[in-house]
């Protein structure tokens, strides 16, 4: 897994490049590799590396990092895994290649001299971000895999470059400026995630998944080559079947478990007792010869706990299985930590329990598979559903087409006279509702309702004293074959790989744990790409191909049950056990003294969500991670 920092320097900032200074940035993610750090610079070119390792693969001295290839061509620092390593040494020992370890760092650099970046890249099956120093072309390539299980983020300013796995050693150097790019706060406040390519500061970006930078190392001031090196076919298979398509998922999956298994540390996985994750565990006992151990969480709270699932889904499979309950005093202990753990504002709440899983399953394992993706590859997500039929209908009906054509202020004060619950709330908060109606009933394609349904905060910018609003992926995405699929494609290139995936990411860092997730697979990806909506979803019932392999192991009354998610009671805890916590970060006072937000309406859903029946807990959590993250580094 691991994790790096490094930076490229002008002449007029040279000094700056010291071992003490890239040791420093080091330490700073240390949790993400604590086995060891290496440090390597060359002040001619004026670049330096630093990596931290969690030894995986060859637990041995060669297996370190920066590492340097045979012939001296490239030096790496490498974050990831390559799972088909094993099988890309042989075919490198077979060109007349010699290895030193086991490491598949150390084959990543055969292969790259062997074949070239673009080419090998190609042939890398796994998850990595990877920087790259091309000492015979005087170039640095900063790689991200394609679904983007892996961070790298970068700065470029005044003629010097930095990068790393995170962003607090980039904060580190004193050539990094830290300037708040109001856009980001916008869409932190739209998605409560901040997406790629944006970051919390000006100047300081996320590499794109599937993406490499290419900088020349003389000219490090000039913008880099971007390329995006895969790009999946979105046309579905219409002569596909599901019995055809069941015989080509489940050999590759239970082939991709096989590969993703290997480890030289001890290892596990996360199974919160849905589809998901109980056909990567029910597949993984499959080829174990002894009980897997499994992890999971519950809350002492109604209709938040799948804990009482995953013992059961673990009892039938003979797994050796831990749990953890989260208490609210949990939450607190966890939440002042949010900011290290994620070092620029993110506002996904069922970090806090994500957090707990991974320190409970750290304490016996150092690797744990998890089922993420299952829900965007196969339409698992209840919302697509409701969203396809809300957006097929939404211009039918006399009714319909009147309350559009009315003025959205005299919609919602009609709205406060008719619905009881409505009352409670103020006209701004009853209004952005009806405004959000309109925009849905108006979109003029699937894409441009699923990004107006997804938002939470309505118009966010509108809510800060100086922002504009930045493009992102969503503002791009291709139309499908129908609204269902587009949603899916959609939820792949933005809440996958800037919500769910870093959540993971940073989580199990966090506490020296690596992360592997077997549905994000590319082949596998480019497998679920081709399946129609039809054979998804059956009769109203989600994610067919993956039930259909778990049926063969797990009986069907285990997991048929409605979708619940990693839900979190932050909306009750924020009423309760958080609500002096939350005052002193949301008091008039304090969100003057951020200097970001018109606090009005912020004020407003907050007393709404203390003093009505509404939850407003999504809204107010964006705000409030970021108030808490200001507090931490600015």
């Amino acid at each position: 897994m691991c994790g790096y920092a490094g930076m490229v320097l002008s002449s007029a900032s040279i000094n700056l490049l010291a071992p003490e200074l890239l040791k420093a940035m080091g330490d700073s993610i240390r949790l993400r590799g604590p086995d060891d750090q290496g440090i390597w610079l060359d002040e001619k070119i004026g670049v330096g590396l630093v990596h931290q390792r969690l030894a995986i693969q060859d637990l041995s001295p060669l297996g370190a990092q920066p590492m340097h290839s045979v012939s001296g061509r490239f030096t790496i620092a490498f974050n990831g895994e390559i799972y088909n390593f094993k099988q890309l040494r042989t075919r490198l020992i077979a060109a007349g290649f010699h290895f030193k370890g086991g490491s598949d760092t150390e084959v990543i650099l055969a292969a790259f001299e062997a074949w070239g970046v673009d080419a090998a890249l190609k042939d890398f099956v796994g998850m990595f971000s990877i920087a790259l120093v091309d000492h015979q072309e005087n170039q640095l390539w900063l790689i991200r895999d394609r679904m983007g299980e892996k961070p790298l983020y970068y700065y470029q300013a005044n003629g010097n470059l930095l990068f790393a796995s995170e962003l607090k050693p980039l904060m580190l150097c004193p050539l990094f400026k830290k300037e708040i790019e109001p856009g980001a706060v916008g869409l932190l406040m739209r998605h409560n995630y901040i997406p790629a390519p944006w970051s919390i500061f000006k100047n300081t970006f996320k590499l794109e998944p599937a993406h490499y930078l290419r900088f020349n190392l003389a000219e490090i001031s000039a913008a880099p080559v971007k390329v995006k090196y895969w790009t999946p076919s979105l046309t579905w298979n219409k002569d596909l079947d599901a019995q055809t398509l069941h015989q080509q998922l489940e050999p590759l999956l239970s082939q991709i478990i096989s590969d993703q298994m290997i480890s030289d540390a001890p290892l596990g996985a996360f199974l919160s007792g849905g589809i998901d994750s109980s056909t990567i565990v029910s597949l993984m006992q499959k080829q174990s010869s002894r009980p897997i151990k499994t992890f999971s969480v519950g809350f002492n709270v109604p209709g938040f706990n799948e804990a009482e699932h995953a013992k059961a889904v673990a009892k039938h499979l003979a797994t050796e299985h831990n749990e953890f309950y989260v208490e609210p005093e949990d939450a607190l202990n966890i939440i002042d930590l949010l900011p290290d753990i994620y070092d620029e504002p993110f506002a996904d709440s069922s970090q806090i329990p994500t957090y707990i899983v991974s320190q409970m399953t750290r304490q016996q394992v150092t690797v744990a598979l998890s089922g993420d993706g299952g829900d965007e590859l196969f339409a698992g997500y209840s919302r697509y559903a409701s969203y396809a039929r809300s957006f097929s209908s939404r211009k039918a009906g006399l009714a319909n087409n009147i309350m559009n054509g009315l003025p959205t202020s005299f919609v919602a004060h009609f709205t406060r006279l008719l619905k009881a619950n409505q009352r409670e709330l103020s006209p701004a908060l009853v209004l952005e509702k009806v405004q959000r109606y309109n925009l849905g009933f108006n979109a003029a394609d699937a894409r441009s309702y699923y990004q107006n349904q997804v938002g939470y905060w309505l118009n966010p910018e509108a809510h800060l004293k100086s922002a504009t609003r930045l493009r992102y992926a969503l503002d791009d995405m291709p139309l499908r074959e129908d609204a269902t699929s587009t949603f899916q494609w959609c939820d792949i290139n933005s809440y996958l790989p800037d919500d769910i995936l870093v959540k993971v990411d940073r989580a199990a860092m966090a506490n020296s744990l690596e992360t592997r997730v077997p549905l994000l697979d590319h082949r596998l990806v480019e497998l679920s790409l081709t399946v129609p909506t039809a054979i998804n979803v059956v009769s109203g019932v989600t994610k067919q191909p993956l039930r259909n392999i778990l049926y063969q192991y797990v009986p069907r009354e285990l997991v048929d049950r409605p979708k619940q998610g990693f839900a979190v009671p932050v909306g009750h805890w924020l009423k309760n056990e958080l609500r002096a916590w939350a005052e002193d970060l949301l008091s008039e006072q304090a969100l003057h003294q951020t200097g970001v937000f018109n606090s009005s309406l912020i004020r407003e859903k907050w007393l709404a969500h203390l003093n009505t029946s509404h939850d407003y807990s999504f809204h107010l959590w964006s705000v409030l991670m970021f108030q808490s993250w200001y507090r931490k580094y600015m």
